[in-house]
């Protein structure tokens, strides 16, 4: 069985100040090409389908197009609710768009209720794990304590059981959207850390053939059996190196694996330059990126003058500007943001309570730390669906 895998269309998001939904038009007439170019038997996109909970109108009609265009294929698609998506929202109309080949996977509780595809080699069972936020979902799973691991396995384990219940010879195939051990994380993705844990390991999803991941931007191989497709367009300059593309999975008849990445278009490419202004406005290097996005982090001891302005004559495409004067770290004119860079946000609490106390907290206090952030981000996520 072939099948295409990809994730975090997360149509609706701008880059920067740019509506991206011209792009993601782009993106979706390229799926649609690519499943009939390369005889694509089945289409699994594993979550983050939209960006926000409640997407504008423009993005959805996009969405509705992509499900008419892949229907009018007659080939079956997969997909998960990710933890941008309201799951509630995604799977309204489910049950009426399943029989149109369109598979909507969004209720933690049908986890081990797997779509079931064939070929001339049997049936392959497709597991749909949407993103399970932990302190939603544990009572579903009965687990004790909510963490990323303790309920990804709980619903593994109901994959397993359903899968050890079906003829011999069946092949399968999980969607999931988690932040797996040993995948690069970038800049765009949310946050989805609880008890100051995000990842989980690659082995809880022993047991099947392939596993579909979504949440990380970055195309990646974890293993052979579990991959990132990553996200078809480039929603922060932390990006920019990253070659978007989509996994061609052929599913061979005794369940073995074999990937071929298959390029998205590129709607303009994105630089991130570093130097003087000076530097930038004069170095023949950077020629090649004069038609780019740009990111600019001007290192000049002094801000200069309109630095903007004079970086789009060269640069018109322009979008962030960043002031990163050469200092030593313990400098004190370091800014704020620089000092902050790379820390979460409990790291960031836990270095204001050391600050005002002169100690920093102990374990119970780093516990109520952990249970409090983990309270705000379980809060948001009720609230976001519910508006």
């Amino acid at each position: 069985m072939r099948i295409l895998h990809t994730s975090d269309w997360h149509l609706g998001r701008a880059f920067h100040r740019v509506n991206m939904l011209g792009a993601q038009a782009e993106f979706i007439g390229h799926l649609v090409a690519t499943v009939r170019e390369h005889a694509v038997d089945a289409v699994v996109v594993a979550g983050d389908v939209y960006d926000r909970a409640v997407p504008p109108l423009a993005a959805v009609e996009l969405f509705d197009d992509a499900l008419h265009r892949l229907a009018d294929l007659g080939v079956p698609t997969v997909m998960i609710s990710g933890n941008h998506d309201s799951a509630r929202r995604l799977g309204v109309g489910a049950g009426l768009i399943d029989r149109a080949g369109i598979h909507l996977r969004t209720e933690p509780s049908a986890c081990g209720i797997p779509v079931v595809l064939a070929d001339a080699y049997g049936d392959v069972a497709f597991y749909g794990l949407p993103y399970l936020e932990p302190a939603l979902v544990k009572d579903e799973f009965a687990v004790e304590r909510a963490g990323h691991e303790t309920v990804l396995a709980a619903a593994m384990d109901r994959v397993r059981a359903d899968l050890a219940a079906r003829p011999a010879g069946t092949r399968s195939v999980v969607l999931a959207h988690a932040f797996v051990t040993g995948g690069e994380p970038s800049d765009s993705e949310r946050d989805i850390t609880v008890g100051g844990v995000a990842a989980v390991p690659a082995g809880v999803f022993d047991g099947v053939d392939y596993v579909a991941l979504g949440h990380l931007h970055g195309c990646q191989t974890l293993t052979g059996r579990v991959r990132y497709s990553g996200s078809p367009l480039a929603y922060s300059f932390s990006e920019a190196e990253h070659r978007k593309s989509m996994w061609l999975v052929d599913l061979a008849a005794d369940g073995t694996v074999t990937a071929e990445r298959l390029d998205c278009p590129v709607p303009r490419p994105l630089a991130r330059l570093r130097g003087t202004l000076d530097d930038l406005l004069a170095d023949p290097a950077l020629t090649p990126h004069e038609d780019a996005w740009v990111e600019a982090t001007l290192t000049d001891p002094v801000r200069p003058a309109d630095p903007m302005a004079r970086l789009t004559d060269r640069f018109p495409h322009t979008l962030s500007l960043v002031f990163d004067p050469d200092r030593a770290p313990d400098d004190p004119d370091v800014s704020y943001a620089r000092r902050l860079a790379g820390r979460t946000d409990r790291q960031i609490a836990e270095d204001f309570v050391a600050h005002v106390r002169g100690a920093g907290p102990d374990e119970h206090e780093l516990a109520v730390l952990g249970e409090a952030f983990d309270a705000v981000r379980a809060d948001s996520a009720v609230r976001e669906v519910a508006r």
